[in-house]
């Protein structure tokens, strides 16, 4: 397998192997809190059953966050995963193991979650939304918003989509 790894990336283009590092490096630079969300929406987008490629996170769009206190923090990540050439299942999949394709289109995901002292909390129920682009409609990014600004807040906290952008 690592042979045959080594091989596929000597066949690899510069261009492509660059701009699948620059995700990547993205990816490293997230908060830990941001990252395990993108987990969660990788986690839930790779065990599904009609998709057949290995998808991994390729850039985010928006975060925000509301400081709860007490270890508490809402977030929510608004990201996109890019289908690789590696088959669905593969472990440790990354951009220099496993390219890019260009020829699947990109997969829209937005999440929101509580976290406590790191972790995801199950309550409230984290929301992962992830769709291929050209199935996303404006009519579901609304009811996406919707759906994280209702999620279980104190009461007079602001929205979390109105939230400030971490640092």
């Amino acid at each position: 397998m690592e042979m045959s790894g080594f091989v596929f990336l000597t066949l690899v283009s510069v261009g492509v192997l660059l701009g699948s590092s620059e995700a990547q490096e993205d990816f490293s630079k997230l908060p830990d809190d941001y990252k395990k969300g993108v987990e969660l929406g990788v986690q839930q987008i790779n065990s599904h059953h009609g998709i057949k490629s290995h998808f991994i996170f390729f850039k985010s769009l928006s975060k925000s966050e509301i400081d709860g206190g007490f270890g508490v923090k809402y977030i929510y990540h608004h990201f996109n995963l890019k289908a690789t050439r590696c088959p669905k299942g593969t472990s440790d999949a990354n951009p220099t193991k496993c390219a890019f394709r260009n020829d699947r289109p990109l997969i829209d995901c937005g999440l929101c979650y509580k976290m406590h002292n790191g972790k995801i909390q199950n309550e409230p129920k984290p929301y992962v939304h992830c769709l291929h682009k050209p199935q996303l409609t404006q009519a579901l990014v609304s009811a996406r918003v919707e759906r994280c600004d209702k999620m279980s807040y104190a009461n007079g906290s602001p929205t979390l989509l109105a939230a400030r952008k971490p640092q």
